[in-house]
């Protein structure tokens, strides 16, 4: 059965959600071969492995390298044991500074590394620490993502209880505002709300994650394992979550999908202001009346306008984008738009 997509030419392979770093790198490389003799891969294809600090080495390392692997992406989460107790990470503050050691040893030279803030409890001053020792670390990017309370996980139970004091909204923001201003002043730049690359010496492009930008730029992607997601415009489907019909539908020779959903234009709409929105150069008028046919300014002329007037948007000729101020709101900026009717 033919994957729809499969003669488009991809340039990104991300080996992701979970922890890949537990497979033997020989895994790892007939992964990638198969994948790259299935579909078509341009040659500087960006391959990122997903890495736990406490699953590797560096023999492991320099192995993946080996294999095709040209970039990590590093889920230190903190450099505080503290934080790293209560987020229920199984590494160490010492096996997260190892891993980048090792990294840069097995000559890697694009390195993200992934933190959490907004812990209860944490402070401004703690999570400036985890920002420095980031960057002493001469990262490539940045990813500096918001502790969020699930419903129904054990952490919101312990919130609700009152075990476990939840930070406030303020608080919170005040940790996002520092973020950006710490990293911007210390050669970064923001281009998405939760994620920084750092400048380069010689003026070439930072070294910003191209599988990530694809989420926010409507791009076709193909998802491949249990529970992963795929989108071909206008169609988005997911693979089934139990590994035993994943490999029950595989042998039978049918595509292991669970569901598919047809986004109408409405909601491609919807989607395109969200995503664009999470991005500091903002939508694209010419690529938003490209693919709606819809004159961006002249359709949300009057939202435009107030959220200008209050500082939270910024207009130019090519493009709408929320200001540091607007991107604390993301979301509630993003429903006066989308909860407009449109048709």
């Amino acid at each position: 059965e033919k994957v729809g997509g499969t003669d488009q030419v991809f340039d990104t392979l991300y080996l992701g959600g979970g922890t890949p770093s537990i497979l033997e790198p020989e895994s790892i490389a007939r992964i990638i071969e198969t994948a790259c003799n299935h579909f078509i891969m341009r040659t500087d294809v960006e391959t990122t492995l997903e890495t736990n600090p406490g699953t590797i080495s560096f023999d492991s390392l320099a192995q993946y390298r080996r294999a095709g692997v040209n970039r990590l992406n590093i889920g230190v989460q903190s450099f505080h044991h503290e934080n790293l107790k209560f987020l229920g990470r199984l590494h160490s503050v010492e096996e997260a500074v190892a891993c980048i050691k090792w990294a840069r040893q097995a000559r890697f030279d694009n390195i993200g590394l992934d933190l959490i803030y907004g812990l209860p409890g944490q402070d401004k001053e703690n999570w400036l620490d985890d920002l420095s020792r980031a960057l002493e670390t001469e990262t490539e990017h940045l990813s500096g993502y918001m502790l969020t309370c699930e419903s129904g996980t054990p952490l919101s139970l312990e919130v609700k209880s009152g075990r476990i004091q939840w930070p406030e909204d303020g608080a919170v923001r005040e940790l996002f505002d520092t973020t950006i201003e710490f990293l911007t002043t210390h050669g970064f730049l923001q281009y998405e709300i939760s994620n920084f690359a750092r400048k380069t010496d010689d003026g070439s492009e930072p070294r910003y994650s191209r599988h990530n930008q694809k989420y926010w730029s409507f791009a076709p992607y193909i998802g491949l394992g249990p529970s992963a997601h795929s989108f071909i415009t206008p169609q988005r489907y997911w693979n089934h979550r139990s590994i035993e019909n994943y490999v029950r539908n595989i042998k039978a020779g049918r595509l292991p999908i669970a569901e598919k959903e047809e986004l109408t234009r409405e909601q491609m709409i919807m989607e395109a202001i969200f995503l664009g929105l999470r991005t500091t150069r903002g939508i694209s008028l010419i690529g938003f009346e490209k693919m709606f046919g819809l004159n961006f300014i002249k359709t949300y002329e009057g939202k435009i306008v107030d959220l200008e007037k209050d500082r939270l948007l910024n207009l130019t000729n090519t493009h709408c984008a929320l200001t540091p101020k607007g991107m604390a709101y993301l979301d509630s900026i993003a429903a006066i738009f989308t909860g407009q009717d449109i048709s």
